[in-house]
Parts: C-alpha cells; structure tokens; sequence
C-alpha cells in the first residue's frame, strides 16, 4: 500500500508541509484550472511544470482524482462532447509520458454532493451528511431529466474511446462509485449505486486499465458486504486505488463519521486489503472539520485528515503492513 493525500491544486501551503511531517511522499491532485491557475492536464507543459513542483516539496505526484476539466458534456452526451473526449485522451497521453499512472475518475454528472455541511459529530466536529428527503425539494437542473439508460449510453461511449488511450500510456482509470449512491439527484440519473452497477461497469470491458476507485464509504452507505467486495474486485485485481472514511445511516440518510466513530471494523478491513495484495494508493477521506478550521473545504481540512492519517500508520504498523515502493 502507498499511504497518498488529495492535493487540490499545485500551489504548496501549508497542508503540503504537514502532509509531508506525517510520512506521506505520494500525491494526488486536483488540477482543475480554477484551482491551479493553469491550463488542465490535457497541456503537456502545465501538467509537466505541476510535476516538478511536486517534486520539488518532496512529494511524488502519482495520480489525479476527480474532474481535471469540466466533463458534464461528456457524461450528459452534450453537444461537443467529442471535442472534451479529445482533449481527455490527451490528458492520458501526458499522463503516460511523466509516468503519472492512476486517474480516479467518477461520472457523476451532480458530483460528490450532500444537504447539509454543518452536521454536528463528537464534541462539535462538524461532518456532511445527506437526506433523500431534503434533496427531493431541489430544482431540477438546467439540463432536465436524464434517465439512467442515457447515462449508461454516454459512460460505455466515453470508454470505449478513453481505454485505448489508457491503456498504451499505462494509466490505470479507477471508477469511483456514485456518492451519494441514490438513483437520481435534481432529475439526473446517477448510475453506480451499488455492487451490481458496478460489476456491470466492470463487464463493459477486460482492459488492465480499467478498474475502481474503492471508496469504503459510499459502499458502506449502500449496504453491501464492503469485505466481501474487497475480496471480489481485489481477488481480480480491479482495485486500482482505495479511500478510507466511515459513515453512520444508509444511502438516502447518512452522515459522515470519525476513522474510530463508525460501523466499520477498519482492522478487519485492512487485514482484507492486505489478504488480496493490494499494493496501490490508499488516502484518509471526507474528515470531519476539526477546533479552529473553517470549513471551507468541509470534508478535506486538515486537522481531521492528520487523525485519519495517523489513525491508518498506526493500523498498518499493528498488522505489519508495510508500504510498497512499487505502483500495481
């Protein structure tokens, strides 16, 4: 395993040198250009000058998570789809060429999204949380209603012109499954909810590149068997990247938790991961907002991702889990 943190942006502050204090040498980034202040990852020398940066604070920047550009074309089948379609495949090219080998992609077209950011968890740490209820009474967006067949259209096009690309740059893609994973948000279909969608996602094809994102706790929020699937997905080495976070409740009602607060056995978990080989990243993720943050970027301050860090080397030394030099 590669103990990593989600880096949004290239620009170091404070969070890089704390990052680093706490033993992480692995990145991954965000590189949206309203977050790093530059073209995306499909321009060579913006992506290539975001490395060095990385690399000169002592960090090895190994892979991206999330948008790198907006993609609501792609994954709404949108007009000029074709044209972003292109410019992703470029990306991967760049990719390829400055050895960055791991894109956790999603293809949620309402995003990473909750009702409420404000929730209360022990002694005032605030967490997200989200309700079903709460998010019926929204709008629908601009874009109307979107059944799930279309979405499935647009995600099986967007691979079959994506892997390829992947595949000769050696970039391994890893879908993260829908959070939350209910089956509409705002008349938008969201289509990986639970082990079936993403078994069907799998069976889309048998490309090395083509893999998940395991995010314990969207899986947790659907009810499934999360140890179970760890050996399933792992035993077929399809788990390309993990995340470790705990929620309480279920997909249309939940919250998000402390690394030590929730329903999970996290050493159960790790013994699991470690059974299977898994040799990729693993990150601390959606943390509570800690005493003293503002919650800005609630789920990702820093004081709540030093105990999800600290929470997961202490596992890892207890079960002699040492991490891996070497990437899938």
């Amino acid at each position: 395993m590669k103990l990593s943190f989600l880096f949004f942006g290239n620009q170091p502050d404070e969070k890089w040198v704390l990052a680093r204090q706490m033993g992480i040498k692995y990145a991954i980034a965000k590189l949206a250009p309203e977050l790093a202040g530059t073209l995306p990852p499909w321009d060579y020398d913006s992506l290539k000058r975001s490395k060095e940066i990385f690399e000169q604070n002592g960090l090895k920047l190994i892979g991206f998570e999330g948008d790198q550009f907006d993609m609501i074309r792609i994954k709404l089948g949108l007009d000029g789809y074709e044209e972003d379609i292109e410019k992703y495949i470029q990306m991967l090219e760049n990719m390829g060429k400055l050895g960055i080998g791991l894109l956790c992609y999603n293809f949620m077209a309402t995003g990473w999204f909750r009702t409420d950011k404000n929730l209360e968890e022990r002694a005032g740490a605030l967490v997200s949380g989200f309700d079903a209820a709460a998010a019926e009474k929204l709008p629908l967006t601009e874009h109307g209603l979107i059944p799930a067949d279309r979405i499935w259209e647009n995600y099986a096009n967007f691979l079959s012109k994506v892997l390829p690309a992947a595949e000769k740059a050696g970039v391994k893609m890893a879908l993260h499954p829908d959070d939350p994973p209910v089956p509409v948000l705002q008349g938008i279909a969201r289509i990986f909810i639970n082990a079936d969608s993403i078994r069907k996602a799998l069976a889309l094809s048998n490309s090395p590149s083509h893999g998940l994102t395991f995010c314990q706790g969207t899986f947790t929020t659907m009810g499934e068997d999360v140890s179970g699937l760890i050996k399933e997905f792992g035993n077929k080495e399809k788990i390309f990247f993990v995340h470790i976070r705990d929620v309480k409740g279920t997909a249309s009602n939940f919250r998000e938790t402390f690394h030590d607060n929730g329903p999970t056995d996290m050493v159960e978990m790790y013994k699991t991961y470690s059974a299977i080989g898994f040799n990729g990243p693993i990150r601390s993720d959606h943390v509570p907002t800690m005493a003293g943050e503002s919650n800005q970027q609630h789920g990702y301050e820093m004081k709540g991702n030093l105990f999800g860090i600290g929470y997961m080397k202490g596992i890892m030394e207890a079960l002699n889990i040492k991490e891996t030099e070497t990437y899938i």
